[in-house]
């Protein structure tokens, strides 16, 4: 008679005390052929009621590995979930699961219980907890790292993209593109308004191929032209048949750009009034062309404005083609952007370089400068080399290094004095350097420290100063005569050979210890 199914409460938990589901109590072991599934339910006892054999089979061999091996007894790659791991554990017992089917193993033999872990955890495996351990400590510290590189990299991508941007609106001194407080970027602005086109050159070829009538020709630094550029300024003056502006000529270019011409020193005053019947200083009034180099003429028909001493520190000359004249400015206040907006210099600027529809700004450049004239630029120091924009961009770049090292620098206490843990006789220390001479074979190093040892306290014992206790013409005449049994040389035993072997090293220590000893105690 078939008896009744036993609860899986009451099954007990170990493998050999286990019996299968539907026996006779004969005690079989699990996965024994007499407990499987198919011997016990031959004649319909032991099976699971509203399930056939067959889907009790397929139930049972379901959780089973390819290998055949339960996939409970496998120890899982992570922590599993609180319901998986009851589960596992009900299957791994013998205990139906939630539809009901016993765990069995392949072939419908129930799988005995794995042996419990140490810590109480039966089939299962503790995965450690996320974000512990070295490997978390170094990737913390490696994120660390990347977060303070790529910061110091923004930063130094910001300065560099303001500099770049900086620097093009930065082109130096009587630039018309350029804003800074030297620069013309203004009096160039003013013009454009007036529908005065501005061509920037940089060579005297371009400068002379861009004249004629209907321009007006600035030279902002004539001094700084060689003989072939001012030749070729010369000629562009003569033929052009428009307005030549020379900025501050010296004596070095009047020469050849305004024969007849010649300076006289420095105004003494920045502002002065025109004093001249010429309509653009008359309109423009006072200004600030002193500050600069004064002129003197005999040329005929020169108009002369705005003298200091008396002598004038604008002049117009007229060329040779008509409707054309040259300009002599001592002073290039008027062009500056900040001074432009002072007294009439705006005004005289405007209408000393706006005359013609085309105004020709020659910057030369370092090839059309003259050697001997550009000593000068000597006296210049790195930082005003250097364009404004960089210079910001170095500052900015300075002061991102210095944020970032006291941010990440370790902080420092004061100095605290130490006790050594061991105290080392001096003794130790010379039996343990001999060792090293003794297992180094070197014989000349022991001799040669032995005697200088021995020759400087013989200098203190005899009155030789320690700087020439190692000179024998000074210590072995003095050590001679402090010996007891009258003078005799010891050069050779203070200043000789190497010994040829440790014998030879003894005997030549013993000797040093014993005329020590003798001047001692004389």
């Amino acid at each position: 008679m078939t008896g009744p199914t036993p609860d899986p409460a009451d099954t007990p938990k170990h493998p050999a005390a286990a019996p299968s589901a539907g026996t006779d109590g004969s005690g079989a072991l699990p996965g024994h052929p007499a407990a499987t599934p198919d011997t016990a339910g031959s004649d319909g006892a032991g099976s699971v009621p509203g399930r056939s054999p067959q889907g009790a089979e397929r139930t049972a061999a379901a959780p089973s590995g390819p290998e055949g091996r339960s996939a409970a007894g496998e120890t899982p790659r992570r922590a599993p979930g609180p319901a998986v791991t009851a589960t596992a554990t009900a299957t791994a017992a013998g205990a139906p699961d939630a539809s009901g089917a016993p765990g069995t193993g392949p072939g419908g033999a129930t799988t005995p219980e794995p042996a419990p872990r140490p810590g109480g955890t039966s089939g299962t495996a503790e995965a450690p907890a996320p974000g512990t351990g070295r490997g978390a400590a170094i990737r913390r510290a490696t994120r660390k790292v990347r977060l303070t590189a790529a910061v110091l990299a923004v930063l130094a991508a910001g300065a560099v993209i303001l500099a770049v941007l900086n620097s093009g609106t930065r082109h130096g001194h009587l630039d018309p593109r350029s804003a800074d407080p030297t620069g013309s970027r203004a009096v160039a602005e003013l013009l454009k308004e007036r529908g005065v086109t501005t061509r920037v050159v940089t060579t005297a070829r371009e400068a002379a191929d861009a004249t004629g009538p209907r321009t007006t020709l600035l030279v902002t630094e004539p001094d700084l032209l060689g003989a072939t550029q001012r030749s070729v300024i010369r000629s562009a003056i003569d033929l052009s048949g428009g307005r030549t502006v020379l900025l501050a000529p010296g004596d070095t270019s009047l020469s050849d750009l305004s024969p007849g011409v010649r300076t006289e020193g420095d105004a003494t005053t920045d502002d002065l009034d025109p004093r001249c019947t010429l309509p653009a200083a008359g309109s423009a009034g006072r200004t600030g062309t002193g500050g600069g180099l004064r002129y003197s003429t005999a040329v005929p028909g020169v108009t002369a404005c705005y003298p200091s001493g008396g002598h004038p520190t604008l002049l117009v000359l007229p060329t040779g083609t008509t409707g054309g004249d040259t300009v002599l400015l001592g002073s290039e206040t008027i062009l500056l952007n900040e001074s432009l907006a002072e007294e009439g210099n705006a005004s005289l600027a405007l209408q000393l370089l706006g005359s013609r529809p085309d105004l020709v700004w020659y910057l030369p450049s370092l090839a059309d400068s003259d050697p001997a004239a550009g000593s000068g630029d000597e006296d210049k120091t790195l930082f005003e080399l250097v364009p404004a924009g960089w210079s910001w961009a170095l500052l900015q770049l300075f002061l991102a290094a210095v944020l970032a090292a006291l941010w990440r620098a370790r902080r420092l206490g004061p100095l605290v004095t130490e006790k050594l843990p061991v105290v080392i006789r001096a003794s130790e220390t010379t039996e343990g350097r001999a060792r090293l001479y003794r297992k180094a074979g070197a014989r000349d190093r022991a001799a040669t420290v032995l005697r200088a040892a021995t020759r400087e306290r013989l200098a203190a014992l005899v009155g030789v100063p320690p700087s020439r206790a190692h000179e024998p013409a000074a210590l072995v005449p003095a050590v001679s005569a402090r010996l007891t049994g009258g003078p005799r040389d010891v050069t050779d035993l203070l200043f000789g050979s190497i010994p040829s072997d440790d014998a030879a090293l003894v005997a030549l220590a013993d000797h040093l210890d014993a005329l020590e000893r003798e001047v001692r105690t004389s």
